[in-house]
């Protein structure tokens, strides 16, 4: 460990002939940091994922850009935390509830970490953040909060294009597609039969249909009414559940899209939860959200417990709709009018095999893998380690 302390010192050196150059408003500024106690709180979070390789950051690996990589340089700049625990987050004791994935969003993110309480910190750490990412709220928590252990539940939406409904055998106009109550309806009935507790071994890649982890427990799933946004329509599906894997959420809307579009047969639902394995598609990554998060028990046990307030947003309900409004829905309606991402996924479905046997699954997985793999990963492992 010697060594490492020469580093140190060498570091503190390093700033010192810094400091020379700084004034001494700075200085006091760093002094008065240094005398804030630290804290253990939550920040609520919103950000666009366009752009992001998910939320987690990867260190060592500088080109894929995390939204954790902005957040951490901003907490740094801020004067919230060292600098060396930007560079090893278990020093703050730093958790994030969900990982979302490359491009997914969030508007309610909730990570949880130890930091100074310097003044404004809210206002600060954010004026070192893009537009796009936002520090919506703040909390004090016990010590020992841990955000993803201590989670129960997590509320997604994800934001599609109706004209994903149409029946296949219809050639649909996308800008002029407005969906019927009788479809809407249909797509509702069968969401509503992912609520309880199935086996989604088929909806995530890396778990057999034997691991207990695949049991998953879903709350409510359902699809909002439409709406028209620059002349095309669009519906938000929501679903909350304990806790989703990787894909999970791309997968069961992939798959409902599938048999209302006429691919697949009603039946293959009741299938993908039993032990054979299913061909589900995955839907594109772009219209996926991460709305909230949902601390029941903690809050029962702590949130009126005199010393801290429980996990809840209220107050902070407008400025996160207003968020959803500025950031993320355009980027969802722009890149979809753009790059077409929902259409050109809707190519790809006939291309699946929904009657198919697991041994003609892997040939015919081994020779489509390329192209589904450019589509990136989702946005839900929240534990798909």
């Amino acid at each position: 460990s010697g060594g490492s302390e020469g580093v140190e010192r060498l570091g503190e050196n390093g700033h010192e002939n810094k400091r020379l150059k700084r004034d001494a408003s700075e200085e006091d500024a760093e002094d008065q940091n240094k005398k804030s106690p630290k804290r253990k709180i939550v920040l609520l979070m919103a950000y666009s994922g366009k752009g992001y390789h998910g939320m987690q950051r990867n260190v060592g690996s500088s080109q894929f850009k995390t939204i954790e990589d902005d957040l951490v340089s901003a907490l740094v700049q801020s004067g919230c935390i060292p600098e060396n625990h930007g560079e090893d987050m278990k020093k703050m004791s730093f958790q994030r509830c969900a990982r979302t994935d490359k491009g997914v969003s969030a508007a309610g993110q909730i990570v949880s970490l130890k930091v100074r309480l310097i003044d404004d910190i809210l206002e600060k750490i954010n004026n070192h953040l893009p537009s796009h990412i936002r520090i919506l709220g703040l909390k004090r928590v016990t010590g020992g909060f841990n955000s993803k252990n201590k989670c129960d539940a997590r509320t997604y939406s994800y934001m599609l294009p109706t004209f994903a409904f149409a029946h296949k055998d219809h050639d649909v106009q996308e800008e002029v597609y407005r969906v019927d109550r009788e479809t809407l309806e249909r797509v509702n009935k069968l969401l509503s039969c992912y609520k309880g507790t199935h086996n989604f071994h088929n909806f995530t890649s890396q778990k057999g249909p034997r691991d207990p982890s695949a049991k998953r427990y879903i709350m409510e799933m359902y699809c909002g009414e439409p709406f028209v946004r620059e002349n095309m329509e669009f519906a938000v599906i929501k679903v909350k559940g304990q806790s989703f894997m990787m894909h999970q959420i791309r997968k069961m809307i992939g798959l409902v899209i599938a048999i209302v579009k006429g691919y697949a047969a009603e039946s293959i639902m009741e299938r993908s939860w039993g032990e054979e394995k299913v061909d589900v598609p995955k839907a594109p990554g772009l219209g996926l959200v991460l709305e909230r998060v949902h601390f029941e028990k903690y809050n029962r046990r702590f949130g009126n417990d005199g010393l801290h307030e429980p996990l809840e947003w209220t107050e902070e309900e407008e400025k996160i709709a207003v968020f959803k409004e500025q950031y993320i829905y355009p980027t969802i309606i722009n890149t979809e009018r753009e790059e077409k991402s929902m259409a050109n996924w809707l190519n790809t479905l006939p291309i699946h095999d929904f009657n198919s046997s697991a041994v003609e699954m892997q040939t015919s997985n081994k020779n489509s893998k390329n192209s589904s793999d450019l589509e990136g990963s989702d946005g839900c492992g929240d534990d798909s380690d």
